[in-house]
């Protein structure tokens, strides 16, 4: 059986990548997501606590394993996560380490 580090699927870019995280946070936070813009701070402009966050987090980490064997958003990380521009270039590149 061949260790595949990827599966099926085109690299995803960077806007890519943000469609999904406003798309995801828009369904947990129950908001339309043309609220949400990469600027947009989590907890001042959002108003999404650290529940709202662990959510995104577990759902991101189910979207981007289909992609990217292993793919892990690290706990210690998360503190760092403060606007949407922080979780996609955070996203991003690892995905790109991947």
């Amino acid at each position: 059986m061949p260790a595949e580090t990827h599966t099926e699927g085109a690299p995803m870019d960077r806007a890519g990548v943000f469609e999904l995280i406003k798309e995801q946070l828009a369904d947990i936070l129950e908001i339309d997501p043309g609220q949400i813009s990469e600027s947009s701070s989590f907890a001042e402009d959002l108003d999404a606590d650290s529940l709202a966050l662990i959510e995104l987090v577990e759902a991101l980490e189910e979207e981007f394993s289909e992609r990217t064997v292993g793919f892990r958003i690290e706990d210690e990380d998360l503190e760092d996560l403060r606007t949407v521009r922080d979780a996609v270039d955070y996203v991003f590149a690892k995905l790109g380490a991947g």
